[in-house]
């Protein structure tokens, strides 16, 4: 607006001047006053795509942090995006939990006795390196045992990883589907394996019942710590089908009470072996 008035002043002086020098003197103005506009004009407009491209900027910076650390809001702009910065990072969650929880589970115990089941699950890093020493040793004199009775017990599968089992686990759901693999396979971190305190004995079928190392075990395990873990006719309590060849270490009084009383590890401990999601 003050453009005008300018203009005006300009206009009155040249008027004083000969003809000659009033057309040149008007021509250089115009094309002062149009250069000036367009100049004018050009300033404004870089200068309006520069804040939009720099909040633009700004805008997908914050969002991006804002998702991973939490930032306080340093001006309005930031501050009004808040609600939907935490919204997003809200959303994010789900994805993230699997990992997060994974490392956040607490190992469970009971009466000094480590828990893993359908229920109670080890974090990915457990990893107690292989069989404990206490189970080598108790497998050993059950071994020699055995063997002095024309018997061969040998282990065919012992400790294994999270990792491990994870794999072993997708490829019998791959194999059988998940609702048939889950009735005699674990979930990583659900496997006793991974305790380091449980293997599976001689050939992993139902046949091992009907040998004479199967029926030896059944009834003189107990003797040096172990208990067929999951049982006949317990199906719907251990959450696993019978598995004759699978040996869990508990210590020799704990697993001859359980053996006396015919009980489980969850009817003894009045626990449950259920996952808490599909």
């Amino acid at each position: 607006m003050l453009l005008v008035p300018i203009i005006v002043i300009i206009l009155v002086l040249i008027d004083r001047k000969p003809i000659d020098e009033k057309t040149a003197t008007v021509d250089l103005l115009l094309t002062g006053v149009s250069k000036y506009a367009e100049s004018t004009d050009i300033l404004i407009s870089n200068e309006f795509d520069k804040v939009i491209i720099t909040s633009i900027t700004n805008t997908e910076t914050i969002s991006s942090v804002s998702t991973d650390t939490d930032i306080e809001p340093m001006t309005e702009t930031v501050s009004a995006t808040t609600s939907e910065q935490t919204t997003a990072k809200t959303e994010l969650l789900p994805e993230q939990t699997p990992a997060t929880i994974a490392e956040e589970i607490e190992i469970t115990y009971i009466n000094g006795i480590i828990i893993v089941n359908k229920t109670y699950a080890l974090p990915p890093s457990y990893n107690p390196g292989g069989l404990t020493k206490e189970v080598e040793s108790a497998f050993n004199e059950m071994k020699k045992t055995a063997e002095e009775q024309g018997l061969n017990l040998y282990i065919s599968s012992g400790y294994r990883s999270y990792e491990r089992q994870k794999t072993i686990f997708n490829n019998n759901v791959n194999t059988y589907g998940r609702s048939h693999a889950e009735t005699f396979s674990a979930r990583p971190g659900h496997s006793e394996h991974q305790t380091g305190l449980a293997f599976d004995l001689n050939t992993i079928n139902d046949s091992f019942a009907d040998t004479a190392e199967g029926k030896w075990v059944a009834e003189n395990a107990h003797l040096f710590g172990f208990v067929v873990r999951y049982p006949k006719g317990k199906e719907a309590i251990t959450g696993y089908k019978y598995e004759p060849w699978h040996l869990r270490y508990l210590g020799v009084p704990l697993a001859t009470e359980l053996y006396e009383s015919s009980l489980t590890l969850e009817e003894y401990f009045g626990i449950d072996s259920v996952y808490d999601r599909q």
